[in-house]
């Protein structure tokens, strides 16, 4: 009896045993879900930030690239730091810094791990690896920042810089995962625009340690491991040599100029002045040139080229010469004579034919014109009359891109303003209140109409191009030089004016180059140049130099508009400069008869002009300390315009 006891009891722990060996075979063998639970604890995953997609301008050189560098993150949960001065001496931070990082780090999860130091050097990597096995719960990321072979496009390059909150949580709200806390973003210009193709995918390393901490290896080999995907990278069409030779024709001065390609709408250079080196927004020092940036008056971070608000001035003629031909309003031979006009005309004789009221850019000729399109629609009264036929005016401008989006593949381009019937009706406190008379000043390209300088560029191009543009950009290949650019920017837009009409209007442009208002200042050896000046009112301070143009006459190769910020008439400061840029262009090198020329515009100091902002209005009784402003959001430059609307015929009416 007691030897079957035995056995039994035998039995049970042989089963017991037998049961376990098994168990145990099955868990670390067959199963891997145990092996890998296990091997959390000794398995770090590791994020593998790919690199952001380099840029190159149309001849392939490179504009932008990558740095290597190192992000160091912390887990609050799994972090140890046992000797906090040791750690900020090997980091090289204050207490302080430590303090604020940690607290920012738990504050936004206390098992997730967040940026605690970015942007350490490859040497710096390597003097503290290895003493980093002493802190659990930091861990290094491979990551990089923007470098740049010039101090040129920084507006539209753009920046990248750290996700905000409110673009986590917006991500959150969608459902997406692809961004942390302390990741990069880009902010502005084609880092922003094309983020989604330049940011690349994320890859996963998986790291092999001993309890202490030690690095062993890759786990399983890396078998498991998934490989980051560089972005892709961007060929422009921007042309780099140009671009830097129209920054220095800016020196001293603000303002914007835009060369497009007429045929193709490829943007050639882009310049919004005063700028900054791109440099200043991509490194450690991010926050605190920012902060300069932002608080600078003459605001470097606005991209005047999309953004500026302008009265396009005389160069407005072009379309309101345009749509009168289309209309019938005028034919190529009809004239005016300066009698019974309220603004005054420079000084020469009457002519006919609508070439000869470009050429000299004649004020009382395009009054009659707009007068004659507004109050010619055979409605019982004046008000009636000028409501119709601006409808029918505004149908005919908007095609041009005007009061709206061009659709160019930067961020932030401001609409601008295209007054309609609607508009004037608010002013004036409903209808049959305004007419012709309350609104002439539109005639001439003032008044309420606000244009932006890539606007006025496109106008140029679709004069080159009798009677079409495409959509302006700046990406001319994804991924390769031979890249096709998004199928937006392939696009033929018409204006609906038939191309004879536009005959007439080239032919006094070139005669505006030759012989008119810019008295030859843009003229270029054996270069048939086709221009028109302008000058835009301001509120303050000088008018502001505008010259939209194209070269040659015909099959044209470059369109360019130029904005020169309080330089006053638009042949003295913006001609120069654009035309230089068109001789650069097809050229490659300018004239050594136009080198004084040159020099002296490179030299010519506009910014002095501008006018100081006006000192802050602190009401009584309210504390006048003024709080530093935070950083401006994107936003319009809008130079100040007048008061009311086109009643206005003050002497600056009469210029260009």
């Amino acid at each position: 009896m007691e030897d079957n006891r035995k056995y039994i009891i035998q039995g049970l722990f042989v089963l017991t045993a037998l049961i376990f060996l098994i168990k145990l075979f099955y868990l670390q063998v067959i199963d891997e879900g145990y092996e890998s639970a296990a091997a959390n604890n000794a398995i770090e995953e590791v994020v593998q930030i790919p690199y952001r997609g380099q840029m190159y301008d149309r001849n392939g050189q490179l504009i932008v690239y990558n740095t290597p560098v190192y992000d160091l993150y912390m887990t609050p949960k799994k972090a140890r730091v046992a000797d906090t001065l040791r750690f900020c001496e090997l980091l090289g931070i204050s207490r302080h810094q430590f303090d604020s990082l940690s607290n920012a780090a738990r504050a936004y999860s206390k098992v997730k791990p967040s940026l605690f130091l970015r942007q350490l050097s490859v040497e710096d990597f390597a003097r503290i690896q290895d003493s980093m096995v002493d802190f659990p719960g930091f861990t290094f990321e491979t990551n990089a920042f923007r470098t740049y072979t010039s101090t040129s496009m920084a507006n539209t390059l753009g920046y990248v810089a750290e996700i905000s909150p409110k673009q986590l949580e917006a991500q959150e709200e969608l459902g997406e995962t692809y961004y942390r806390q302390g990741d990069y973003i880009g902010k502005s210009g084609l880092e922003k625009q094309y983020e989604d193709i330049v940011r690349g995918q994320r890859g996963l390393k998986y790291i092999l340690k001993d309890v202490k901490g030690v690095v062993k290896g890759s786990w399983r080999n890396g078998e498991k491991d998934i490989a980051p995907i560089a972005g892709k990278a961007l060929y422009t069409s921007i042309d780099l040599e140009i671009q830097q030779y129209a920054d220095s024709l800016f020196q001293h001065k603000s303002g914007s100029l835009v060369a497009i390609e007429p045929s193709t709408g490829e943007i050639l250079a882009i310049v919004s002045a005063p700028s900054y080196d791109p440099k200043l927004l991509s490194g450690r020092e991010y926050s605190k040139n920012y902060g300069r940036l932002a608080m600078d008056p003459l605001k470097p971070l606005i991209n005047r080229a999309l953004q500026g608000f302008y009265r396009p001035g005389s160069t407005f003629k072009l379309i309101q010469a345009l749509v009168a031909l289309q209309e019938g309003v005028i034919n190529p031979g009809t004239y005016y004579s300066h009698g019974g006009a309220p603004m005054k005309c420079h000084n020469h004789p009457v002519f006919s034919g609508v070439h000869g009221a470009i050429q000299n850019s004649c004020n009382p000729y395009f009054y009659f014109v707009f007068r004659k399109f507004l109050n010619e629609n055979n409605q019982p009264t004046p008000f009636k009359n000028a409501a119709v036929g601006l409808k029918k005016w505004v149908e005919y401008v908007a095609k041009f891109g005007i009061g709206q989006k061009l659709g160019v593949d930067l961020p932030y381009e401001a609409k601008g303003k295209l007054p309609d019937v609607t508009y004037y009706n608010k002013v004036y406190g409903g209808e049959n209140t305004w007419k012709f008379s309350n609104i002439y000043s539109l005639s001439i390209g003032e008044g309420e109409l606000l244009i932006s300088p890539i606007k006025i560029a496109n106008l140029a191009a679709t004069i080159a191009n009798r009677g079409w543009y495409i959509t302006p950009h700046v990406v001319r290949g994804i991924g390769s030089p031979t890249g096709q650019p998004l199928p937006e920017f392939q696009k033929k837009h018409e204006v609906g004016i038939d191309r004879r009409h536009f005959d007439p209007i080239v032919e006094g442009m070139q005669g505006a180059v030759d012989r008119g208002t810019v008295a030859g200042r843009a003229r270029i050896p054996d270069i048939v140049v086709c221009g028109k000046t302008g000058t835009s009112q301001n509120k303050r301070g000088e008018d502001n130099s505008i010259f939209i143009c194209f070269a040659p006459r015909d099959n044209p190769k470059i369109a360019v508009a130029c904005i020169v910020d309080n330089a006053g008439f638009g042949g003295r400061a913006a001609a120069p400069i654009a035309t230089f840029v068109i001789e650069k262009y097809l050229k490659r090198i300018i004239a050594p008869s136009r080198k004084a020329y040159e020099k002296l515009v490179m030299e010519t100091d506009y910014i002095k002009n501008i006018p100081k902002p006006l000192p802050p209005v602190v009401k009584p009784g309210k504390d006048s300390t003024r709080k530093a402003p935070a950083p401006p959001k994107p936003t319009t430059v809008k130079p100040l315009i007048a008061e009311k609307t086109g009643t206005r015929s003050s002497s600056s009416d009469t210029r260009q």
